[in-house]
């Protein structure tokens, strides 16, 4: 229960993670220089970073980077997590996908199996679980896993 209510209290508070893996993922490495400012390979990140994973999510067969970051959008200028896709083109880090927003709000995502689940928020009591795949220009809907749901159940099915 206790590490529920940290994981509800940091996504309430959109908060970078103090204890973020950062390192070396296959041909990415994530350095953190402060709060605020990351490193994927030689590209800059200047927004606090919650959450680091790569596979393959474009199914082109080489590893991508997923990096969820914390700032506002052009589009969509509220404050909120956002999921970052970044490819290695020969040896320099380019972007797959630099998404404004999936479907609800993002509150943390995981890749596995191909998909990318997301744990999504509709508001302050409504999650859903959602799975997306790579579709051409960035990552589309495939199906709710749970939702609209407490985040009690959410979390139980987004954790593996």
């Amino acid at each position: 229960m206790r590490s529920l209510l940290l994981w509800v209290l940091a996504a309430a508070g959109l908060m970078g993670c103090p204890t973020c893996p950062v390192g070396s993922k296959g041909p990415f490495r994530l350095t953190r220089t402060h709060d605020s400012l990351y490193h994927l390979n030689e590209w800059v990140l200047p927004y606090p970073v919650f959450q680091f994973q790569t596979g393959d999510v474009d199914a082109d067969g080489s590893v991508d980077a997923l990096v969820g970051v914390v700032k506002s959008t052009r589009f969509h200028p509220e404050v909120e997590r956002r999921l970052f896709l970044f490819k290695m083109v020969r040896g320099k880090v380019r972007p797959l996908w630099l998404g404004s927003r999936l479907g609800g709000r993002l509150v943390d995502f995981r890749f596995a199996d191909g998909r990318i689940r997301a744990l999504e928020s509709s508001g302050d009591t409504l999650y859903a679980v959602s799975d997306y795949r790579w579709q051409g220009f960035g990552p589309q809907f495939e199906r709710f896993v749970v939702g609209p749901t407490d985040s009690s159940t959410a979390f139980k099915h987004f954790t593996p």
